[in-house]
């Protein structure tokens, strides 16, 4: 099997792509990730779905891919020009809402529905505000991590911080835990309680 062969790109992939090369954007989600993203959208049917760290929109584009047509999601980002990219390439869709804040500060706040996915790209909802976020989740519901294989554009000492959420993650009794040394290092955890 030759796993580099990515098919049904979201058509608007190319022209993220393209952007993110445009204004420098250095952290865009691999193909793989999104590829992933969108096979478990499409498990959850009428699902509810939440991404923290809207970043470029590359992984957004791969979700929102993947969903059906009663499926709502929310993505979060405090880079205003981001969101803003975001708006143009997703703003007439309306399955997708776009929120322009800290994500701790969003977290902190919600009050809504529980989601059935949560891929968490950002600080807050991976290196902090956990409890809060798995809180969020529906039983049944899917936790996703990238980015936990060492990275070039790790800033000293982050690997120890990646080590300490790795062992947390690995010591919860509510999730069970698949960790995936395959693109940039996922981690996939099913809430079971």
């Amino acid at each position: 099997m030759i796993d580099n062969k990515i098919h049904n790109k979201p058509a608007i992939h190319s022209k993220i792509e393209a952007k993110s090369a445009e204004i420098g954007f250095s952290m865009p989600s691999d193909l793989y990730v999104g590829s992933l993203l969108k096979t478990l959208v499409a498990s959850k049917p009428q699902g509810k779905f939440l991404e923290l760290g809207t970043g470029i929109g590359l992984s957004l584009s791969w979700m929102v891919d993947g969903m059906d047509e009663k499926s709502k999601l929310i993505s979060v980002d405090n880079d205003p020009q981001l969101i803003q990219i975001a708006e143009d390439f997703f703003g007439e869709d309306s399955r997708v809402e776009l929120v322009l804040t800290d994500g701790a500060k969003w977290i902190e706040q919600y009050k809504g529905t529980h989601f059935d996915l949560i891929f968490a790209d950002a600080w807050p909802g991976k290196y902090s505000h956990l409890d809060e976020v798995f809180s969020m989740l529906k039983v049944g519901g899917i936790y996703v991590i990238d980015d936990m294989d060492e990275q070039p554009n790790w800033p000293e000492g982050h690997a120890e911080k990646a080590a300490i959420l790795i062992k947390n993650l690995e010591d919860r009794k509510d999730f069970h835990l698949t960790k995936m040394n395959w693109s940039t290092g996922i981690i996939l955890m099913t809430k079971t309680r």
